[in-house]
């Protein structure tokens, strides 16, 4: 059984990720920005004895990182197992999204994991014993408005990734990134319901390409125990697609050469709609036609 600390548990993946590795015995550092969040957790926990602790940490500062790993090292000292899955979106257009919207976005989805990384590398290394999982996704290989924040940070943390597992390969320590497609969680119905753009369709439409995926949902608990699958292998396998659509979505994307991709998000709107549905089997465009329907007839949405 490993000590795991997992950035990011108040919700989603986080959550579920947590309680999978608890409940299979791992012991568990569950950490999050704000402890009022993890009511839930902390219910969960008590009522079934699960060996997790629920620790303040917030990715986006320095020091609260070093505070954290300081009392987890204090109590167990080294850990087996560092999750990375704390993470924001924002939505919208380049053009329509504020400067701090990209900054946010990079802080935590790209620094919080280096600054994780950078407190807990030297003991891996030193013991030559260690996992390093991020959690990226899809979008971390699939550039698409309107989700260039998300996009750009998550391609980000997939270059940190492929150059630190080739740094720590020497000293026995594993990387894996886990790329989960469209998964039922918070960020995903933010995507479905984001305020649409008077210029750029995209976020529109992306919308509802979301709120169609979500028609079936994907439950958050297939990435967890696609990590608890990973913490108990000894693989060395970098990237780990997860989800009923993430292989297809980066099939479909390498199928393509750069002008149709392009193209692709260009497209207007009936033909993209007609894409989607061809392309994923998503039925979009009932979607937007639901939303243009109740707009006419003046109801709120």
């Amino acid at each position: 059984m490993s000590d795991v600390v997992i950035t990011g548990t108040s919700s989603g993946i986080g959550f579920q990720t947590a309680v999978v590795l608890g409940k299979a015995g791992h012991t568990v550092y569950a950490t999050m920005r704000n402890l009022e969040r993890g009511a839930a957790l902390r219910e969960l926990v008590e009522r079934e004895h699960l060996p997790i602790s629920i620790v303040k940490m917030d990715v986006d500062s320095t020091d609260s990182v070093n505070a954290a790993t300081s009392a987890v090292r204090a109590e167990i000292g080294a850990i087996d197992v560092l999750v990375n899955n704390a993470g924001i979106e924002r939505t919208g257009s380049i053009e329509g999204l504020s400067f701090e919207d990209f900054k946010a976005t990079m802080e935590t989805n790209y620094f919080g994991p280096l600054r994780t990384i950078r407190a807990w590398l030297p003991d891996m290394r030193q013991r030559r014993s260690g996992c390093i999982i991020n959690v990226t996704s899809v979008a971390g290989r699939i550039a698409c408005s309107p989700l260039t924040p998300y996009c750009a940070s998550k391609f980000a943390l997939e270059a940190l990734s492929e150059a630190l597992a080739q740094e720590v390969r020497p000293f026995n320590v594993r990387v894996a990134v886990v790329q989960p497609g469209i998964v039922d969680t918070g960020m995903s119905r933010r995507v479905r319901d984001a305020v649409t753009d008077a210029v750029y369709p995209q976020v529109r439409r992306f919308g509802h390409m979301f709120e169609a995926a979500l028609d079936n949902p994907t439950p958050p608990t297939i990435v967890a125990e696609k990590i608890r699958e990973i913490i108990e292998s000894d693989t060395h396998t970098l990237r780990h697609p997860v989800g009923p659509d993430a292989e297809g979505f980066l099939a479909w994307r390498a199928s393509q050469n750069d002008q149709e991709w392009i193209e692709w998000g260009a497209l207007p709107d009936e033909a993209w709609y007609d894409r989607v549905r061809n392309d994923f089997g998503l039925d979009a465009r009932s979607k937007g036609r639901a939303v243009a329907d109740a707009s006419a007839n003046g109801v709120g949405v």
